[in-house]
C-alpha cells in the first residue's frame, strides 16, 4: 500500500507540473505568434480559462482515484482480518469438540461428566453452525440469491418464541420482551430471526458480565419498529459510521478478545432492505446500545 501510495503521489504531482508547463509554454506561445495584443489576451483568456477548467476535472478525477485506493485497501484490509479470525472461529469449537469427544471415548467418565461434555459439544456446534450460516448469507446477498418469502405471524407469539431459544442459547444473560404487540406482519421468518439473534449475540458479545438485553415492538401507521437493547459498552463515536460494513469489527485486530466474523450487522441490514426496511444505531444511556429496525406493515 505504501508502494501504490507513493507512486500514486508522485505521479499526480508530475502530472500537475507537466499540464502547469504547458500551459505556460501555450500562453508563451500565443504571445510569440500573433501581434494584435486583444487577440493575444483572448487567446490567454480562453487558454486560461479551458485549462482551469481541465485542471479542475483533473484535481477531482485524481481525489476520486485517490478515495478508491484507501476504500479498495480498507476493505482488502478487512477481508484479510476477516480470513484470520474465521480461520481461527472455525478452528475453536471444531478442537474443543474433538477433545469432549476424545474424553468420553478414553476416560469412560460418569454419566453427569457425559452429558456435560456432550452440552458442551452441542452448544460448540450451534457457534459454529451461526458462524457458517453468517458467511453463506453473505455470499447469497452479495449474489442476489436472496429474496424474502414473506409469511404471515403474530409479533408477541414470535417476539416470545425467539426469547425462549436466546434463553437457551445464553443462559447467563438477561432477554426479555419489554412490549409486544398482537399484530400480524407478514415477513421472511428465517431472515428476521437471523437479524435479531445476529443483534442478540452482539449484546452478549459486548457486555461486561451477564448481558441485560430488552426488545421492544412499537407502531407507527406504515411501519413496525423493534428495538433491541442492552447496557453493554456501546460503540465508540468513530466506529458508529462502518459497524454495518462487510467484514467489519470494533477495535483493534490484534488485541480484540471479541469472537466474530464482522458479518452479522452488514446481513442484519441487507435483510432488513429485502423487506423494505432499515436499521440505525443509537447510544443507550448511561452505557450500551439501542438498535433500532423497521419493517413495513
Amino acid at each position: 500500500m505504501k508502494q501504490t501510495t507513493f507512486f500514486f503521489y508522485a505521479l499526480s504531482v508530475y502530472v500537475i507540473l507537466q499540464f502547469s508547463w504547458w500551459g505556460y509554454h501555450l500562453i508563451e506561445l500565443t504571445k510569440a505568434t500573433d501581434t494584435n495584443a486583444s487577440i493575444v489576451d483572448k487567446r490567454i483568456m480562453m487558454v486560461v480559462g479551458e485549462g482551469a477548467v481541465f485542471f479542475l476535472m483533473l484535481l477531482i478525477g485524481l481525489w476520486k482515484i485517490r478515495s478508491s485506493i484507501r476504500k479498495e485497501f480498507e476493505l482488502s484490509q478487512r477481508q484479510n482480518n476477516f480470513l484470520l479470525s474465521v480461520t481461527h472461529e472455525l478452528k475453536t469449537p471444531i478442537a474443543a469438540n474433538k477433545l469432549y469427544l476424545q474424553t468420553i471415548q478414553k476416560r469412560n467418565p460418569s454419566e453427569e461428566m457425559r452429558s456435560d461434555l456432550l452440552n458442551k459439544a452441542l452448544k460448540e456446534n450451534q457457534r459454529l453452525e451461526h458462524l457458517i450460516d453468517n458467511i453463506l448469507n453473505a455470499a447469497r446477498v452479495e449474489n442476489r440469491a436472496l429474496q424474502p418469502i414473506k409469511e404471515a405471524i403474530d409479533l408477541t407469539h414470535f417476539l416470545n418464541g425467539l426469547v425462549v431459544q436466546f434463553r437457551k442459547r445464553y443462559p447467563h444473560s438477561t432477554i426479555e420482551v419489554i412490549h409486544a404487540l398482537h399484530k400480524t406482519i407478514h415477513i421472511d421468518i428465517f431472515m428476521i430471526e437471523t437479524v435479531l439473534s445476529n443483534l442478540v449475540d452482539n449484546a452478549v458479545k459486548y457486555s461486561q458480565g451477564n448481558a441485560q438485553i430488552q426488545i421492544n415492538a412499537s407502531l407507527t401507521d406504515t411501519q413496525v419498529l423493534l428495538t433491541v437493547s442492552d447496557v453493554g459498552i456501546g460503540i465508540k463515536q468513530e466506529d458508529q459510521a462502518a459497524i454495518f460494513s462487510k467484514f467489519y469489527r470494533i477495535g483493534n485486530e490484534e488485541t480484540r478478545t471479541q469472537k466474530g466474523s464482522g458479518l452479522g450487522l452488514f446481513i442484519a441490514q441487507e435483510f432488513l432492505k429485502l423487506h423494505g426496511g432499515s436499521i440505525q444505531y443509537k447510544q443507550n444511556s448511561p452505557t450500551g446500545s439501542i438498535f433500532q429496525l423497521t419493517l413495513p406493515i
